[in-house]
């Protein structure tokens, strides 16, 4: 079989790459491959009654599939060029807000019409936060809520079902270079193409530097974020998320000087398991209906571990910490603040007679005995920096739940068409470590089309 485009995963740099081919030139016949299910198929089988903990299925519904890992975030679409990735640095400034606006736009013509777009522009919690050595991040942000997230995906795939080739729960296997093209290769046979767009996502990071291995592309050693998901009363945070939805804050620890910060914050949202290669890892959702939402807000608090020569394997390290917290847990551990300060382990009974009701069926433990301790510490002083400006965030019935684990592919050499090494083989999305949220992906699957198409 022979395309004039392959995309290598449906996540949202691959689904915004094939919609702009077909909105600029849609007679190419473009193939999208993609290692989960069709977006219908997407089925976590965790219940909380019957299932109450990740069964690891061969494929994660929640971390693959069309619409990729995001397809069941909360739908947030940040858009700046201060935090979610590099793409600016490679594509210039402006260009990259262009594109974060125009995916907006989509996003709100297939099904998102009616949301709020939220900003900390002028914000007076600036000021607050900066009395309190705490820094508020400039965005405009973007939600959708997981619920609307899913309408959106849907009606952008009803839009490209029968304009281009999708093949679901099918992995490519390698990449190979032919003269004037490229070869993939799957379980079910080799396809073609004159042009190749890999955008696999942050799940796809071992397979992708593997590939670039393979094709002897070159690659930069990046950086891995470890913390935990922090749960709380949603009254806690109120103030913020009502005025900004989300805000995020970055904090440089006293003891260590060492970047801490608030991610992907989830007001009245649910914690969630994450099936990262088979580790067990902690994420947040949100919804936008009423109906959906909890009691409670929850937050990542990571800290950036960055690596020099000799050690190249971040995503290790990270994975190595995860897996310790699965040995100890079976899974994800949930420890009160409370408990943690004072050394001593959460237990089922002092979970139980908590103030805050878990939304995730967690192992009580203990994080001290899975962080690394200068990680810990960090954490810790980055709690007691936010009680400043959200007083309640360092009561002692506040949930940890660890690890939260972001792993970020190598960076991929690429340059500002995001075309590798080999013309007509371009490197996107979150795979390529260089964009790091939904809003920058998707961007460049925009810019890669438009390159294509040009």
């Amino acid at each position: 079989m022979k395309y004039d485009v392959i995309i290598i995963g449906a996540g949202p740099g691959g689904i915004f790459a094939a919609y702009e081919l077909m909105q600029k030139k849609p007679e190419m016949k473009v193939a999208v491959f993609e290692a989960g299910h069709a977006l219908h198929k997407r089925r976590c089988p965790i219940d909380g009654e019957k299932i109450k903990t990740c069964i690891g299925c061969k494929s994660c519904s929640i971390m693959s599939g069309f619409g990729g890992a995001g397809a069941f975030s909360d739908g947030k679409y940040n858009i700046t060029n201060d935090f979610g990735g590099t793409l600016y640095e490679y594509i210039g400034k402006k260009q990259a807000l262009e594109l974060m606006h125009y995916v907006d736009d989509i996003n709100m013509k297939f099904g998102g019409e009616g949301t709020k777009l939220y900003s900390t522009a002028g914000t007076r919690f600036k000021t607050v936060c900066i009395q309190h050595d705490l820094h508020l991040l400039d965005a405009s942000v973007r939600h959708l809520g997981t619920d609307i997230n899913y309408v959106v995906l849907e009606n952008i795939y009803a839009y490209l079902q029968d304009k281009v080739q999708f093949f679901f729960d099918t992995p490519v296997e390698s990449v190979q270079v032919l003269e004037g093209g490229y070869e993939i290769s799957t379980k079910d046979g080799t396809y073609e193409c004159e042009k190749c767009v890999i955008s696999v996502g942050r799940s796809g990071s071992k397979w992708m530097e593997q590939v670039c291995k393979e094709l002897e592309i070159p690659t930069e050693s990046s950086r891995v974020d470890i913390g935990v998901r922090v749960e709380l009363p949603a009254t806690v945070f109120a103030h913020l998320t009502d005025e900004l939805y989300e805000s995020k804050i970055v904090y440089r620890t006293k003891q260590y000087g060492d970047k801490v910060r608030t991610f992907c914050m989830n007001p009245k949202g649910a914690v969630v398991n994450e099936n990262t290669n088979g580790i067990i890892t902690v994420n947040g959702h949100s919804y936008e209906d009423p109906a959906k939402q909890t009691e409670n807000t929850n937050f990542a608090l990571l800290v950036a571990k960055h690596f020099s020569e000799p050690f190249k394997d971040s995503n290790g390290y990270g994975e190595s910490i995860a897996r310790l917290s699965n040995m100890l847990g079976g899974g994800v551990i949930v420890q009160r603040f409370g408990d943690l300060i004072r050394g001593h382990r959460s237990t089922p009974k002092r979970i139980e007679e908590a103030f805050v009701t878990p939304t995730l069926n967690a192992t009580p433990g203990d994080l001290s005995l899975v962080l690394p301790k200068r990680i810990l510490d960090g954490i810790i002083e980055m709690i007691y920096a936010l009680d400043k400006v959200a007083p309640g965030t360092a009561n002692d019935d506040t949930l940890l739940y660890g690890v939260e684990v972001k792993f970020y592919n190598m960076e991929v050499e690429v340059n500002d068409k995001l075309e590798s090494r080999y013309p007509g083989l371009y490197i996107i999305g979150d795979g390529s470590g260089i964009t790091h949220s939904l809003s920058h992906a998707s961007a460049s699957g925009v810019h890669v089309a438009r390159d294509i198409v040009k």
